[in-house]
């Protein structure tokens, strides 16, 4: 569990970084994402580090409603569901109950940062990040590299790449950690179920 949450504030950060050099490809982007008032995608997360045997691969799924927030859910190696509403996050159980989650500090920064940035919005960390940008709207990398030398002494750097979609997130820490998500099958959202609905606060 903190290991996901501490993956989610680092890769809603990013996207609202700012260079003055790259910004009208940086809006570009911006602007592409927050066209998208509902999405869907899976994920396979991989997550290395020079003390482990081997790479440790989760799976699932994700689900973006604009306004309302979303769902990661890990279906493997195990099964989890978080939901991020504004500034809230709960696990739902099987039956659709909220567990507030009250331990995990940070937790409302990394709800509200990363709803704004599939939503397209970049008022919130302007600060916080020096960024690069290459390539086009159509196919687009972005890499942050922290401004603040306490994060700078843990994160290296997060790097980013889509097209009309965010594809992956590459998370380099100093430490030699690694952490790379790809998002495969990204669509619109669609219909959704009664537990998305009730865990979203949807009509």
């Amino acid at each position: 569990m903190r290991r996901l949450i501490a993956l989610l504030l680092l890769c809603c950060l990013a996207p609202f970084a700012h260079a003055q050099a790259d910004a009208p490809l940086l809006q570009d982007v911006l602007t592409e994402l927050g066209r998208h008032a509902a999405v869907r995608a899976d994920f396979t997360q991989t997550r290395s580090n020079p003390a482990l045997d081997k790479p440790q691969v989760s799976e699932g799924r994700l689900l973006f409603v604009l306004g309302h927030g979303m769902l990661w859910q890990t279906v493997s190696p195990y099964q989890e569901t978080l939901a991020l509403t504004g500034s809230r996050t709960a696990r739902i159980d099987a039956d659709g109950t909220a567990q507030p989650m009250r331990s995990e500090r940070g937790v409302s920064q990394v709800s509200q940062m990363l709803q704004g940035m599939l939503g397209g919005k970049m008022d919130e960390a302007l600060r916080q990040f020096r960024v690069e940008a290459n390539g086009t709207p159509a196919q687009w990398t972005l890499r942050f590299v922290p401004k603040q030398e306490r994060v700078a002494h843990v994160l290296d750097s997060i790097s980013l790449e889509g097209n009309d979609y965010l594809q992956g997130i590459t998370i380099a820490m100093q430490d030699g950690s690694r952490t790379e998500i790809r998002f495969a099958h990204t669509r619109d959202a669609g219909a959704t179920d009664a537990l998305e609905k009730h865990a979203l606060g949807l009509p």
